[in-house]
């Protein structure tokens, strides 16, 4: 799909063709296609950026929590969308040793009990014992910090995301 095709969509449309960028949250979308037509990739992740970031908090927490836990319940059902098992597996976690498993699963409830919501990480460029120490790094860091953190993992997976559904001379 090029840039082209999405300035020429409508509402719909538009928003049907971006249902993968963020998790669970068409509302994004929604919310950028007011800035069409868009003159590049950047502009279009801008545009959702700043819809997230102009939502609130109450919403930015529901966004967060849309995500799910990293080779958490839902990757063990297989019922992650096709981006977050294609991303999943692309850093190893499908291939997790049990000891990995485990660690992460208790990394997964701690954070999860401390902050009310899932650890994010973009995890292109990770492998799993990257992930497992970047996980152990955060999980003791302040809510305000990680609710942050976990926005501006958002942002990166959106833009790798655009990049991968777009054409490469416009992503």
């Amino acid at each position: 799909m090029t840039l082209a095709d999405l300035n020429r969509m409508d509402r719909a449309q538009f928003v049907a063709a971006l249902r993968g960028v963020v998790e669970h949250s068409p509302w994004v979308a929604e919310g950028a296609f007011a800035a069409h037509p868009f003159g590049s990739a950047d502009a279009l992740h801008a545009a959702m950026m700043r819809v997230i970031a102009g939502a609130g908090e109450a919403r930015q927490l529901a966004l967060i929590r849309a995500h799910p836990e990293l080779a958490g319940k839902a990757a063990v059902r297989s019922a992650l969308t096709a981006d977050s098992a294609a991303e999943q597996s692309g850093a190893g976690l499908d291939c997790c040793s049990p000891a990995e498993f485990a660690r992460l699963g208790e990394l997964n409830a701690r954070y999860d009990a401390r902050f009310g919501f899932p650890f994010i990480l973009a995890v292109k460029g990770y492998d799993r014992a990257g992930i497992i120490a970047e996980f152990a790094r955060r999980v003791d860091n302040d809510r305000a910090t990680e609710f942050a953190e976990c926005l501006q993992q958002i942002a990166r997976i959106a833009r790798l995301r655009l990049a991968s559904l777009l054409d490469a001379e416009d992503a």
